[in-house]
């Protein structure tokens, strides 16, 4: 049997914010209160153009926290245009997560246009975390291209995997792409019957 914990990796959910991250955030926050739209606010805030590579990344986690997806969204696209960036699946998460929460579904399909762009290293949990976020907000469609990227990447889905897709696809009536993820996911680990059951009491 294939060794899936090589793709486990900690989602580093802790944010860190020095002052000059709480001071911009503030300002962001501050500039869209008073009118300005979120792509102006963040090109032209000094604050956050003064930020080092870490405290960049912590105002856009904590805007995605405090549910600012259009700001998250603008921070998050000047980090893809800096020289020091490497992507990382859980900004991706972070950024998808806020902005189905808000109803948010073209700027969701522009946040995952950037995704399949980018060549990432393997994070099992990571994806799967992903997928959930995307069957949530019913996005079948971007649910299975992230799943595909996810075994391009080699990312091997495990049973969360495929529990998630069979048990997310069959909520939104999409009943023949549950079942082929059904039979993919017996294919690797046999019957997920005793699992499915497993989960259902834990659930209870």
């Amino acid at each position: 049997m294939r060794d899936r914990g090589k793709n486990r990796k900690p989602m580093q959910r802790g944010r860190y914010l020095s002052t000059e991250a709480i001071q911009a955030v503030q300002s962001l926050k501050r500039a869209t209160l008073a009118g300005a739209p979120a792509g102006g606010a963040v090109a032209t805030d000094p604050k956050l153009r003064r930020l080092l590579k870490a405290d960049m990344v912590a105002v856009f986690r904590e805007l995605a926290a405090q549910g600012e997806a259009h700001l998250a969204l603008e921070v998050f696209e000047e980090i893809r245009k800096e020289h020091w960036y490497k992507p990382r699946l859980f900004w991706y998460v972070d950024l998808i997560t806020v902005l189905a929460s808000k109803g948010l579904r073209s700027e969701v399909g522009k946040a995952c246009s950037y995704l399949k762009r980018e060549q990432l290293e393997p994070d099992t949990d990571g994806f799967n975390l992903l997928l959930k976020t995307l069957l949530d907000a019913e996005f079948t469609q971007l649910t299975m291209d992230c799943f595909r990227l996810m075994k391009l990447w080699d990312s091997e889905p495990d049973r969360i995997t495929y529990v998630t897709l069979v048990k997310g696809l069959e909520s939104l009536g999409e009943m023949d792409l549950s079942a082929k993820m059904r039979l993919e996911a017996e294919s690797d680990y046999g019957d997920l019957w005793d699992f499915f059951d497993e989960e259902e009491t834990a659930e209870t």
